[in-house]
């Protein structure tokens, strides 16, 4: 298996050093930042990180503002570690573009589980080359190059966001329940009080309506989403 390279911005180093303690023996290269604004030069610089372990609170600019400024420009997969039961630093996180978070304290174990989940996420997305492009009305799918059109716009979507659009595009016209999308593109079954999907799905749906009028993604409530298809 090929090396995955993960960079890890926070400013606890103490657990900064039991996370390559722990992290590096699994095969992986991991850089270090303890503040918000060497991180985010690290994020942006030259050399490629297959995702990005992101505290909150941070030194000289937090772990919301290194976010917003990554996604100006980068795509790259991003963990976000936030405080335990804080809602509103999780949802947030999700909607500036974080791809998952974890609460501290937090187990190793289901560190490392995260880790591979979306690194696998990542993995897939070459291998879906071989699978057929969409188009649904206005809006065109492209798993050969990972990439969204709606109107004929590009649409920049995390990997995240782009696996939950294929998965309700290549069942259209159906309800896939939020567990079928948890697990299937997160890697894990749905936890209660989890609106990690909800606010995937949000996102989603403010990127499309950028360009498009139309409802593209209907919520059943109590169940999952819907992508809609004109009769």
């Amino acid at each position: 298996m090929q090396t995955k390279s993960l960079l890890i911005i926070d400013d606890d180093i103490e657990l900064c050093n039991l996370l390559v303690e722990y992290l590096a023996p699994q095969g992986y290269d991991i850089d270090l930042a303890n503040d918000g604004e060497t991180g985010l030069q690290k994020a942006i610089g030259q050399k490629h990180y297959d995702l990005i372990l992101l505290d909150v609170m941070l030194p000289e600019i937090d772990g919301f503002e290194v976010l917003k400024r990554l996604r100006t420009s980068h795509l790259t997969p991003v963990l976000m570690l936030t405080a335990k039961g804080d809602d509103f630093d999780k949802i947030f996180g999700l909607e500036l573009g974080a791809d998952d978070y974890l609460p501290k304290p937090f187990n190793h174990r289901e560190l490392s589980a995260r880790i591979k989940a979306i690194v696998r996420r990542m993995d897939y997305l070459p291998s879906s080359s071989s699978q057929q492009r969409l188009q649904i009305e206005n809006v065109a799918l492209n798993p050969n190059t990972q990439s969204v059109e709606c109107s004929g716009k590009a649409l920049d979507l995390t990997a995240t966001e782009f696996l939950i659009l294929h998965l309700l595009m290549i069942n259209a016209g159906q309800i896939v329940s939020k567990n079928d999308i948890s697990e299937k593109v997160l890697g894990r079954k749905l936890m209660a009080f989890d609106r990690s999907i909800d606010m995937h799905v949000s996102n989603i749906r403010r990127k499309l309506m950028q360009h498009s009028k139309d409802e593209k993604i209907k919520t059943v409530r109590g169940t999952g989403y819907l992508y809609v298809v004109e009769s």
